[in-house]
């Protein structure tokens, strides 16, 4: 029924000011008419007003799906109200996410015409979020129980007796031959298969569970279809209850063999000794009273023992047991013995015939006590679980090194943004160095000190590039060049960052040793092994020597270096005076995650980086080492054959280069980026080029102003990429649907292929990195629009 339009405003109010969660009223258009003061505090602000006047669009503002609020509206204009609609929303002024539950319904005046929707909000963030994490708490349950032999259950037993399975594992068709589906589409399927004589036994359990939380245990058969006769296991508790029922978990155990066992025992114990022998376990039998203890001849192999070289005596095994779990054994066995465990469970160490340390699990029963209840015989197994134990191990292992990989990835996160920062910075300083050169002339005496200030940049920008490469965000770019130089550059750095009392030693060639190599990851390389130098070092003073020099590796050297192809080869050394290493280490040094560090000193990657850089070269590393007498590390690149190409310049001219003037002066340039340098910087360079330019902060304020100008041409879009709101690709989109045929550049600090597919599927005509100079940038703006 639509409500009547006439209610006073004053009864909506007095409501809406007592409701415990949101209400609004709202426009079809999209304005916040009223909000109750839940509503307003739900949003971050302090007063109906302030939310009032902030809200323009809530479409846009509130939704983080826009398309929800059309969701919204057609189905409040269809059905006259909407029930439980739930939305992913953004509180509106602080812009955190969380999700709400809408009620609302249309207000019509007499003539059938919407005046405003009315409704409620409220908040749930907390309920999805639970959902979310029972989803993952479920789907984990399921890898793990589908580790487990047999059936782990969850079912909710009614107080009259009715069952509903939450959860069965797969092993309930090792058991039953069925699926989990079957089960949890029928749930007296189960039941069904009960032995005729066990039956009782599930109405036991139905009136027990009926009577209150209980914990249920036993042993009952099964009849399969084809007639075969089962024995199960059957272990289950209650973890919560409510008034029509109880919740229940449990585990189901196929038991047949063992009942077998035991049948079989009960006729002959040598009987019961043999089968468990023949299941792989070793059988102890331990008369309490003389301490003399029955041992199997698989335990005594077991720990590599022949039959008459350990004698049957409990003193025996316990004084090979180590240390450390012997007081834990006896604890364990104190439990049983008074009652506190129903049967014996222990996994400890004993030591072997050879010295090495085996992992057993020992099970075992009470099987006769005296009239005081003291036991007098216990008979059980060991099994081997040293591969087991080894395992969590290594379990444990793997998981330390993925949160130490975790770590490194988000520190190289953090190293992209800086070095994404550094690059705007660099861009600045660098163009307006460019353009005061060509303000100030070429003969004018401040122009060797702005050189000297624009080589300091472009060595700045090129250790970005260095920070860019650890974050992974720069590809391998193979190039022949040579060697020497990028291991001076490298040095240079290396010098300013090694602690106080160490002395760098160097011997490099006067050749070039050209090589095929990405120079940023050739440079990492010797960084790296230099760092490993000082830190062996452990807080002592010492000489780090770094060599360079040309071998040429034979046939059988090249062999033993990891089957290299013999020939001419750069043999890059760096060697310390440090303690050296034992051969344990030396085998070792080049595993990801290994350290000699203490906890938290290290994360054994800086070797294990440099062994898959050289090997990506083509190379190989050897380590050269013992004892007391240092380290030397050797890594041999293959020299390249042909003409090294002409080195690169990279001090600017003496005189500042005059500004080219554009070919098509009085075209019209957009240019955006949120770096407010970079903005004034290009509008000059720009202007100063006989361009018409407009400029802005931000994607959303150039879309703004080319909707307000219509009529006003625009022949190229210039655009940053990494942007606050909307970034480069997004404004290129944008753009698109605003102005076809718009030519769209963008700018990035970190090309890479996947920002060049996503431009492209925008119409982005080009995309090229940050220019070191500003007449770089203005001969790449003329290429566009010639």
């Amino acid at each position: 029924m639509t409500p009547d339009a006439r209610v006073p405003d004053e009864d909506f109010s007095s409501l809406f000011s007592f409701l415990p969660i949101g209400a609004y009223r709202s426009s079809p258009e999209g304005r916040m008419l009223r909000s109750n003061p839940a509503l307003v505090a739900l949003n971050g602000y302090s007063s109906e007003a302030e939310h009032l006047a902030s809200v323009k669009d809530i479409a846009l503002e509130w939704y983080v799906d826009p398309r929800r609020r059309d969701e919204f509206k057609r189905l409040l204009e269809r059905d006259g109200f909407v029930r439980g609609f739930v939305s992913e929303i953004r509180r509106h002024k602080t812009g955190e996410r969380i999700w709400i539950n809408e009620n609302a319904h249309v207000v019509r005046d007499a003539a059938r015409r919407i005046l405003f929707y009315e409704g409620t909000v409220e908040d749930i963030t907390e309920r999805i979020q639970a959902q979310e994490a029972l989803v993952q708490s479920e789907e984990r349950l399921r890898q793990i129980t589908a580790q487990v032999p047999g059936l782990v259950f969850v079912v909710y037993v009614r107080r009259d007796g009715g069952r509903e399975y939450r959860y069965v594992s797969p092993g309930v068709r090792d058991i039953y031959g069925f699926g989990p589906e079957d089960l949890m589409r029928d749930p007296e399927l189960i039941a069904r298969y009960r032995h005729p004589d066990d039956v009782h036994l599930l109405r036991q359990d139905l009136q027990a569970i009926g009577q209150g939380p209980v914990d249920l245990g036993g042993e009952f058969r099964i009849v399969l279809p084809d007639g075969q006769i089962k024995w199960v296991f059957r272990r289950s508790c209650t973890v919560s209850s409510d008034e029509q029922g109880f919740l229940r978990v449990g585990v189901l155990l196929d038991v047949t063999d063992r009942k077998r066992v035991e049948a079989a025992l009960h006729s002959n114990e040598a009987l019961w000794k043999l089968a468990l022998e023949s299941a792989g376990d070793g059988v102890w039998d331990w008369n309490l009273k003389t301490g003399e203890e029955f041992l199997s001849r698989s335990i005594k192999r077991m720990f590599g023992y022949e039959d008459d070289e350990l004698c049957n005596l409990a003193a025996e095994l316990d004084s090979r047991t180590h240390p450390d779990d012997v007081e834990q054994m006896r604890a364990d066995r104190q439990a049983h013995f008074e009652g506190r465990a129903p049967v014996y469970r222990n996994e400890h160490r004993v030591r072997c015939k050879d010295g090495r340390w085996k992992w057993v699990l020992s099970r075992g029963m009470v099987i006769g006590r005296d009239d005081d209840g003291q036991p007098l015989r216990m008979v059980g197994t060991h099994t081997d679980i040293t591969e087991h134990k080894q395992a969590e191990a290594h379990q444990r292992a793997l998981e330390t090194q993925l949160r130490e990989s975790q770590k490194m990835e988000a520190i190289g996160t953090l190293a992209g943004g800086v070095a994404h920062d550094f690059n705007n910075l660099l861009a600045a300083i660098l163009g307006n160095l460019a353009l005061a050169r060509e303000d100030v002339g070429a003969h004018h005496p401040a122009q060797e000190s702005l050189a000297e200030i624009s080589r300091a940049a472009i060595r700045a920008r090129q250790l970005v590039q260095q920070i860019l490469t650890f974050s992974r965000r720069q590809t391998q770019e193979m190039q022949r060049q040579p060697l020497t130089p990028l291991v001076e550059e490298a040095l240079g750095l290396m010098r300013s960052l090694l602690p106080a009392g160490f002395r760098l030693v160097t011997r490099l060639p006067a050749t070039a040793l050209p090589v095929l190599a990405d120079a940023t990851q050739m440079q990492q390389v010797l960084m790296n092994l230099c760092t490993n130098a000082w830190q062996a070092m452990e807080g002592r003073s010492g000489d780090i020597t770094v060599a360079l020099r040309e071998v040429c590796l034979d046939a059988s050297q090249a062999l033993q270096l990891g089957e290299l192809p013999s020939g001419a080869y750069a043999c890059l050394s760096v060697a310390d005076n440090g303690p050296g290493m034992d051969e344990e280490t030396q085998r070792r040094i080049f595993e990801p995650f290994f350290t000699t560090k203490a906890p938290g000193a290290g994360t054994g990657l800086g070797l294990a980086v440099v062994h898959g850089i050289v090997k990506a070269h083509r190379g190989a590393i050897a380590l050269h080492s013992r004892p007391g007498a240092g380290a030397r590390f050797d890594v041999y690149l293959p020299l390249a054959t042909g003409a090294l190409p002409p080195e690169a310049q990279d001090a600017p001219p003496d005189a500042a280069a005059p500004t080219a003037a554009p070919v098509n002066p009085g075209k019209h340039v957009i240019y955006i980026d949120d770096y407010e340098a970079m903005v004034f910087l290009v509008g000059r360079l720009l202007r100063k080029q006989g361009y018409r330019a407009s400029t802005f902060e931000s994607g959303e304020a150039a879309l703004e102003w080319l909707r307000a100008h219509p009529q006003d041409a625009v022949d190229l879009v210039v655009t940053d990429q990494n942007m606050p709101g909307l970034s480069g690709v997004e404004v290129a989109r944008e753009l698109r649907q605003l102005r076809p045929g718009l030519r769209v550049a963008i700018v990035s600090g970190h090309v890479n292929d996947r920002l060049i597919a996503e431009a492209a599927e925008a119409g982005v005509c080009d995309v090229m990195g940050k220019q070191d100079s500003m007449d770089a940038l203005g001969d790449a703006i003329r290429a566009f629009l010639d």
